[in-house]
This record gives C-alpha cells, structure tokens and sequence, in this order.
C-alpha cells in the first residue's frame, strides 16, 4: 500500500473532488441545508470520508453507500433518494484503489476530470415570485377573509404531505 503523505494528501484530494462534483451535497451546500457551516461540513465530509476508508479494510459499497448516506443525514438533514449514492461510491472505491496499487497518475487524472466537472455546478433557482415585480418602497397589503362558520378552532390541522417529513430534504432523481 502508498504510504507516503504525499500520497496520502493525493487521495485526500481525490475524495475532495469526488465529493465537491456530486449536486447533492452542492445543493445541500448552496442551500444552507447544513445550516451557516454548510460549506465547513462539506470540507470536513471530506476528511471523515478519506479517513473511513483508511481505517477499514475492503469496504464494500453497501457500507460506504449507508456511512454517507448517514452523514447527509446528520449533517444536511438531508435523505439521499435521487440514486447518485451507487456512483458516488464506486467513483470513491475506484479512488482508493488506484492509490492503494500506487496507480497516483492515473489517481491525479482521476482528479483532473472530476475538477472540471466541479465547475459545471448544479444550480437550483425559485420560480420568480409576483412579489418581485413591484418596488422595493411598495407596502403589501394581505387581505384575509373571516373564516366561515363552518369551520370551528378545535378541527385538527390537516396532516402533511405523505412524502414530506418534517425537518428534512428529499432529494430525488428526475423521472
């Protein structure tokens, strides 16, 4: 196995751009799923991750698939459903590999392309809103109707959409 810190340093570099190209933890970023340090977890996403796979030996996908998904989960509140787990951890485990058989030009090519892919950054834009039609110095007014009789105070509030959890992000592949 490459030893060297070095090399070490070239992994770490490789799971930083396999992280940093993925749109889930862009979005996640962007977003401010991870709160004001959104942009710190991820730096240190990177760390933990290039760790894991140092101390564990013949990670299988599975594992490294549940121990991000986890991760997301903690640190974004954010559930990964949009199927970029698999690829992402085959793009982490091929990274490994190819340092761990000292394979280091073809690990920085490796990196080379995932860096240019980080530039292509996932984007996720608000429909504009009639509001921003108007000036800035207009005063909004919103007119309310009085409910009607039929409805009392002590009804429940209706429940929540089915595939909405309270307090987290789904993120899912487009059909």
């Amino acid at each position: 196995m490459a030893a060297s810190a070095a090399s070490r340093e070239l992994f770490t570099e490789a799971v930083r751009a396999v992280l940093h190209s993925w749109p889930v933890l862009q979005i996640a970023v962007d977003n401010g799923f991870g709160g004001v340090f959104g942009q710190q977890k991820a730096d240190w996403m990177v760390d933990v991750v290039q760790q894991y796979f140092h101390d564990n030996a013949d990670l299988q996908r599975g594992e490294v698939e549940d121990y991000l998904a986890d991760l997301m989960d903690q640190e974004f509140d954010t559930v990964v459903d949009d199927e970029s787990l698999p690829q992402l951890c085959d793009s982490l485990i091929q990274a490994f590999l190819q340092w761990q058989q000292g394979a280091l030009h073809q690990l920085k090519h490796t990196i080379d392309t995932l860096t240019q892919k980080k530039s292509q950054r996932a984007k996720v834009t608000a429909p504009p809103s009639h509001s921003d039609e108007g000036s800035d110095d207009e005063t909004q007014v919103m007119e309310c109707e009085p409910s009607s009789p039929s409805v009392s105070s002590r009804d429940p509030p209706p429940p929540p959409p089915p595939d909405e959890e309270p307090g987290w992000t789904v993120v899912r592949k487009k059909k």
